[in-house]
């Protein structure tokens, strides 16, 4: 990881590292951890979990990062995305402090539209890494890693930038049904209809590549 997105990564595990210790006495000893899809608690879990979900998946995240560029095959390595590698490792560092942060507002009395809070924070994710997507050099640990992009150099760069494409479009489509209050079928629909498009999109490709 380049030393920026390191840095930024390291700010954030410190600042929730910072916020757990100061609201940690104040919380009950038992606090919802999760809902289901009406944003009703349906389990619940010591407040030491608040550790593991904040600084500690964030650390996690930030660990992997670092181990995969040693961990990468020759011509296959991660660190060829540059910059857009580091950016990318970082919004799973960014995204379990925003969940860290809506765990700990329900344990402490503050109300939260859990169901539309968390579709929210999942689209804003896919408009972020959607938008570097074409960016992505090929690699066994990033992006759409079918047989055939992986296969494929051409395949991998233009199924990237149609993914971007999809993951963005997708993002923005799901925050306005999120603000129209869409049901959460629909939401779910729209999270992953990007998906098996840029997988067929590959294989399409690669079946047009001359033999």
């Amino acid at each position: 990881m380049k030393p920026r997105a390191l840095l930024l990564c390291i700010l954030m595990i410190a600042a929730m590292t910072a916020v757990t210790a100061y609201f940690y006495p104040s919380l009950p000893a038992s606090m919802p951890i999760h809902w289901n899809v009406a944003g009703q608690v349906d389990g619940y879990g010591p407040r030491w979990h608040l550790w593991l979900l904040g600084p500690g998946c964030m650390s996690g995240f930030l660990l992997l990062g670092v181990a995969l560029p040693w961990l990468s095959p020759k011509q296959f390595e991660v660190q060829a995305s540059g910059d857009t590698y580091g950016y990318l490792m970082a919004i799973p560092v960014a995204l379990m402090a925003g969940v860290e942060i809506l765990v700990l507002c329900a344990a402490l009395g503050v109300q939260v539209r859990v169901e539309r809070v968390v579709p929210v924070l999942v689209f804003i994710v896919l408009i972020l890494v959607g938008n570097p997507m074409g960016k992505v050099r090929r690699n066994f640990f990033l992006g759409i890693r079918t047989p055939w992009t992986l296969a494929n150099e051409r395949v991998w760069n233009a199924t990237h930038r149609l993914a971007g494409k999809l993951m963005v479009g997708s993002g923005v489509l799901g925050l306005i049904a999120v603000w129209l209050g869409a049901p959460y079928w629909l939401l779910l629909a729209v999270m992953m209809v990007w998906a098996p498009v840029a997988t067929g999109y590959s294989l399409v490709l690669y079946k047009r590549l001359p033999q």
